[in-house]
């Protein structure tokens, strides 16, 4: 799966779970100031992203620190990476 695949995957799949526009969806969008999700969605996005990438996510410090769409490619291309 090439880096743009991974990211159209997760922009499609966090579009599609919380119902958010993509033209909104810019590496750069706040996810909680501008896509509107709150830290009760951050639960239902790892699960999203369990299933879409079938790994875990523990809970990870990496996790709290997210807080772009942009961070959560870079974070799920290194698990990507990681499970090769």
């Amino acid at each position: 799966m090439t880096e743009q695949e991974v990211i159209e995957l997760i922009d499609s799949s966090l579009a599609e779970e919380f119902e958010l526009d993509r033209a909104d969806m810019v590496p750069e969008a706040n996810i909680y100031e501008d896509l509107g999700l709150d830290s009760l969605d951050t639960v239902d996005m790892v699960i999203v992203l369990e299933g879409a990438f079938n790994f875990k996510i523990r809970e990870e410090e990496a996790i709290r620190a997210i807080r772009t769409l942009a961070d959560i490619h870079r974070f799920v291309l290194e698990k990507v990476a990681e499970h090769g």
